[in-house]
């Protein structure tokens, strides 16, 4: 069972990652079986999202507003709808329908095969090679204001989904998607963070009945997770967009390689089991519901 001290690593993993383009979801699947720690769950892994999707809302709050706001009175007023803040919410909806639909058909499997540790390391390499490949092939030039479609968007919302499975990366598979698209960097980001903040608030309340439950934490240990979470990832936020400005991902490309390679030589020489501290196929189907 994860206890105080494992709540707080696994909070600072969780705020320090969320945002990097290198899978939060698969440090924080990792680094418990590195420590011989159980598997802190997908419940708890969601809910504790909401410490840092909390550090979103803060952040970006003067562009979610007027997103909301101008959304909203478009319903009524005809004249808005060619706003970009009304364009943009329509477009955050669209987007955020593939993990939605996604995420309730594979349940099981998110809680279950998807996190064994070879295809953690597996999807960590790949999409790591493909964020190198996008990073350095892309324009950097489209701007989500002028250039933002309903068929971007949906785009966008695929490349979110992949991140279904840990070690894609939610922040890496969309900001991949963005520069695909010609996108800067900056604005790739950006959308991806706006893009994640209702299926993470959708996934996190939707866990939170499993909290306590079964092999998921205690409450105590997983709300003070998250507000660890929500007080380093509200730096970390800050930090990776002034960093992308004027830096390439080649470092994070690195770093995902370098790490996936590690738990790939580390399962094979039989010092972490692939399934090290994960739940049982009916512990996780039983969480399912």
């Amino acid at each position: 069972m994860i206890g105080w001290l494992e709540a707080v690593i696994l909070g600072l993993i969780q705020g320090l990652t969320e945002f990097l383009p290198i899978s939060s979801s698969a440090h924080i699947r990792v680094v418990p079986a590195l420590l011989d720690w159980p598997d802190p769950g997908a419940a708890f892994t969601a809910v504790i999202q909401l410490g840092t999707e909390t550090a979103v809302l803060i952040y970006f709050r003067k562009e979610i507003w007027e997103i909301i706001s101008t959304w909203t009175r478009s319903l009524f007023d005809k004249e808005l709808r060619g706003h970009w803040a009304a364009r943009m919410g329509w477009y955050v909806i669209a987007g955020t329908l593939p993990i939605g639909i996604l995420g309730l058909l594979l349940k099981d499997q998110i809680e279950g095969v998807f996190r064994d540790l070879r295809l953690v390391s597996t999807t960590l390499i790949v999409f790591a090679v493909i964020l190198w490949f996008a990073d350095h092939t892309a324009r950097n030039k489209l701007t989500l204001e002028r250039h933002l479609s309903f068929t971007h968007a949906v785009v966008y919302g695929f490349a979110q989904a992949l991140a279904l499975i840990p070690g894609v990366s939610r922040s890496g598979g969309t900001v991949t998607a963005g520069l695909l698209l010609d996108y800067r960097r900056e604005d790739a980001a950006k959308y991806s963070f706006l893009l994640a903040i209702p299926a993470v608030l959708a996934s996190g309340l939707f866990e939170l009945k499993d909290i306590g439950e079964g092999p998921a934490p205690d409450w105590g240990p997983t709300i003070l997770a998250t507000v660890i979470s929500f007080a380093v990832g509200y730096a970390a936020v800050a930090w990776f967009l002034r960093y992308i400005s004027t830096h390439k991902f080649t470092g994070f490309v690195v770093y995902r390689i370098l790490l996936g390679l590690f738990i790939l030589f580390a399962v094979s020489m039989g010092w972490l089991d692939p399934q090290a501290g994960a739940p049982s196929v009916t512990e996780a189907g039983t969480g399912a519901g």
